[in-house]
């Protein structure tokens, strides 16, 4: 296990060289033990400890620091582990290349003896807890006996471990879901899938010391100190206590969640693009939440907080995830006869929903069900009383076993859920369809060692095939009270190719005449702004008209939107609802179709001179512009560029008036202080949007010199 430790402390590694021989010290794992400390009354520490132990970036591993021995007849030496006001003492076995005992064990090996000084070599048991330890060592001979504090470590869980419940088999997995420091969140449509860079900033300073706080102030050890020692060694009952403690709705938790209305006195959270920046403020505020986050910002948390205490993790987004506040597994919408959706419903679909999936063993259950868990810290529902969901095995989502501990009939109507959507008029139901394979449409996680999507829908739904997206239409069934029969008319709803902002928006909508006479449909459209995660808000744009179609015969019917009609509401990335409702004039009845889209963002370029890989400590220039592809004047352009780990503060250009085809150019000079991923952003806004017109991201590799 790779054991962190301060710049001037004493530097000690955990590790079984039997185990890992040969292993570069960057992937040296963590050690990390399971069976609790005994608990030893009246022993106690002697001396505070100076520093905290502090996570490094795999670069600035420091060397062990060797212990002086006393010029005395034999001595016998002891390591002692202390743990909270849990003690553990430990032999020091001289010269023994023998197997390691299944607890902890201190050994000095034939070549680490010297005329004064010896090297111990202290390794844990795989059973043991997360956090940290203080070390002493103890020299006794029948005449005398001293005792030195060594310093302090933190034991994390070790996925190269066969014996440890996260461990994971292959290195490029453990490369990609604990050691990067890198990731990809997936937002947007299935038909216009938007990707976020995220830094999970694990090895930037007092990352780790942040993560550990969170254990610290857990209500979990507030209320018993002995009892979330111990149980620590276990990963699910990690996950949970840390799933609770991302967001603040029942604890000293990091993140406030809001998702409408104004963000004034916080950020707001499309504008987060790391994680130790969250930490940092959480941790400077004496535990006091950051403001704001969204499900993606939960998630990235979580995942850079299991990532840290060694649990392999990834990021996941889950297309159309239902929120089902009954437990019903179904959600029903409803829609009035002019195709406006109503917000009557206490359930929802998420256009997009982000949640972690971390990598264990479930000895609480069977071995089955081992493998990915999902744990979703966005407070949607409480789980036990707290906000919090999971771990909950994929596996038992996929085969559907919905008593699973935990949380599995909530994960599985978040993916595998039906759509009952409902026509009303004057409080009575006048048509009604089910979407079977609306939800859970597409679940996207970024791939190992690229930035391109990997799909894991067959991860979670068995029964359906999900090797392309399908026209949510496909699966549409009609009702007629209790009993279902197929439509004798069908109507789908498509956007002509993926709008941008200052396109003309093209629906078209596609009458299928099944029966064998001729029919009069009333068309009524509607588009509306919603929320990803809400239910519309007012109408933008509708329209109505009268069509004629013959037995058999299918129609398209194209309506344009033109970007006067929605510039005043929509901005980059804005998700838009439309909806048709068809009636036939003679026998009354009504046909729905439903399609959700997003409006995708101009481009900004940003452009580092000596390209993306940087030295620490030195300077670079950065060119940031975006040029004014729309056909008019932009007032009020203002062109901004952040970046933590890279600049102190954000950096703006500013222009009265931006002529079309006209530039506005920003340059700035970044300088990172420490190694790793990170990211700058660049946003544009102008006083005609609602908000931000375009956003774009660029990856930053910072390598030690």
């Amino acid at each position: 296990m790779l054991v962190g430790c301060g710049d001037q402390l004493a530097d000690i590694y955990i590790k079984d060289p039997e185990v890992f021989p040969g292993q570069p010290r960057d992937v040296v794992p963590p050690a990390r033990p399971r069976s609790p400390p005994r608990s030893l009354p009246g022993r106690t520490c002697q001396e505070h400890l100076p520093r905290e132990a502090s996570r490094r970036h795999p670069e600035q591993m420091p060397e062990p620091r060797q212990l002086e021995l006393l010029e005395d007849e034999d001595p016998r030496l002891y390591s002692e582990l202390l743990l909270g006001d849990m003690s553990e003492r430990i032999p020091v076995q001289l010269f023994d290349k023998g197997p390691n005992p299944p607890g902890w064990s201190a050994k000095i090996y034939p070549g680490d003896m010297r005329t004064h000084s010896a090297t111990i070599h202290v390794c844990s048991s795989a059973r043991s807890s997360v956090g940290l330890y203080h070390l002493l060592v103890h020299m006794e001979t029948i005449s005398n006996r001293k005792s030195f504090v060594v310093g302090k470590f933190v034991l994390l869980c070790n996925p190269w471990l066969r014996e440890d419940p996260v461990y994971m088999p292959l290195d490029v997995q453990i490369q990609e879901y604990m050691k990067s420091d890198y990731g990809i969140v997936y937002m947007g449509t299935p038909q216009n899938i938007c990707r976020l860079p995220w830094s999970f900033g694990q090895y930037e300073p007092g990352v780790l010391e942040a993560c550990l706080q969170i254990l610290q102030v857990s209500p979990q050890h507030l209320s018993d100190k002995r009892k979330d020692y111990i149980l620590r060694a276990d990963p699910a009952y990690l996950s949970r206590v840390i799933c609770a403690m991302v967001n603040c709705n029942d604890d000293l938790g990091i993140l406030r969640g809001k998702w409408q209305g104004s963000y004034k006195g916080g950020v707001k959270p499309t504008e987060w693009i790391g994680s130790a920046d969250i930490l940092h403020r959480w941790v400077a505020s004496n535990c006091s939440p950051v403001s704001y986050g969204q499900c993606w910002v939960f998630a990235s948390v979580l995942c850079t907080v299991m990532r840290v205490l060694g649990i392999p993790s990834r990021v996941v987004t889950v297309f159309n995830a239902a929120h089902d506040t009954d437990g019903s597994r179904n959600v029903e919408e409803y829609y009035s006869t002019k195709g406006e959706k109503l917000n009557l419903s206490k359930d929802s679909i998420w256009n997009f929903h982000v949640w972690v999936e971390s990598w264990m063993r479930r000895p609480d259950l069977s071995a089955e069900f081992d493998g990915w868990q999902v744990v979703d810290p966005t407070p949607q529902e409480k789980s036990a009383g707290v906000f919090c969901c999971g771990p909950c095995p994929v596996t038992a989502i996929q085969q559907h076993f919905l008593n699973t501990q935990y949380d599995s009939s909530f994960v599985h109507a978040s993916v595998d859920a039906d759509i009952v959507r409902l026509i009303v008029r004057n409080g009575h139901v006048v048509g009604r369809m089910v979407e079977s394979e609306w939800v859970g449409q597409l679940i996207y996680t970024k791939s190992i060692g690229s930035d391109k999507p990997e799909n894991l829908t067959h991860s979670y739904k068995s029964k359906k095939m999900f090797t392309s997206i399908r026209s949510p239409l496909q699966s549409r069934q009609m009702l007629d009270g209790p009993a279902r029969i197929s439509p004798s008319v069908e109507v789908s709803l498509n956007v002509d190719g993926v709008p941008s902002v200052g396109d003309s928006i093209i629906i078209c909508v596609t009458v299928a005449n099944k029966s064998s006479r001729p029919r009069v449909l009333v068309e009524h459209l509607d588009a509306q702004l919603k929320e990803y995660n809400r239910n519309p808000r007012e109408s933008f744009w509708r329209t109505h008209k009268l069509v004629h179609i013959q037995a058999g015969e299918v129609l398209k019917l194209c309506h344009t939107i033109l970007p006067s009609e929605y510039e005043a509401v929509l901005a980059g990335n804005d998700i838009v609802n439309v909806a048709v409702v068809l009636k036939d004039v003679r026998t009354k009845e009504r046909f729905l179709a439903v399609h959700e889209f997003s409006v995708s963002s101009p481009l900004i370029t940003i452009q580092i001179e000596g390209g993306n890989n940087i030295q620490m400590k030195k300077e670079y220039t950065t060119h940031v512009s975006f040029i004014n592809m729309f056909p008019k004047i932009l007032s009020g352009a203002v062109l901004t560029v952040e970046g933590f780990g890279l600049l102190q503060y954000k950096h703006r250009s500013r222009l009265v008036l931006l002529q079309p085809g006209h530039r506005i150019v920003k340059t700035v000079s970044i300088m990172a202080t420490s190694p790793g991923t990170k990211l700058l952003m660049a946003t544009f806004t102008h006083s005609s949007s609602p908000g931000i017109t375009s956003r774009s991201f660029h990856k930053v590799s910072v390598q030690t010199e």
